[in-house]
Order: C-alpha cells, then structure tokens, then sequence
C-alpha cells in the first residue's frame, strides 16, 4: 500500500504508518480483525513515519491529530491475536 491518494485522509495516513512499520497486522483469516502487535518500537516509528506524510497542500498532519488517531487505532485492535481465531 502506497501513501498516494491516503495522504488526505488521517485514518488511512495512520493505518498506512502503522501497518508498514509492523505495529499492526491485519487477521490473515479474518481481514475484519486488526491486530496490534505489542511492539513498542514500531509503534513509535509509526508515528514519526505519519508526520513525515505530506498532505497533498503541502502542509504535514497536526501531531496531537496524529496521536489522538494512533492511539484509537490502537485502542480498537485485539491484542496479541485475533479473537475470533483464539476461540477455535
């Protein structure tokens, strides 16, 4: 996934971040299910490699915006592994 035609939208900027740093993966069974990986420095690489996202008017994302999305983002995804899998 390419930052192109993200770079406007915060949600996709920051999921962008996060899953090219590895701080999140997606369920491979079940594409609903975001993981967070637990990975304490991927986390914070993802978000430097969100401020650095140029907008497409050239200015850069708001870094309270950028922590405020990080951390609900985070905040939704199952922890370790996918719940749905576990319950198999």
């Amino acid at each position: 996934m390419s930052p192109k035609g993200y770079v406007d939208d915060l949600k996709a900027t920051v999921r962008y971040a996060l899953e090219t740093t590895r701080a999140i993966a997606v369920c491979p069974f079940h594409s609903d299910v975001t993981i967070r990986v637990g990975d304490d420095a991927a986390e914070s690489h993802s978000f430097e490699r969100a401020k650095r996202i140029v907008k497409s008017d050239g200015t850069n994302w708001d870094t309270k915006a950028l922590n405020e999305e990080i951390g609900r983002q985070l905040s939704e995804a199952a922890d370790g592994e996918c719940p749905r899998c576990a319950l198999h």
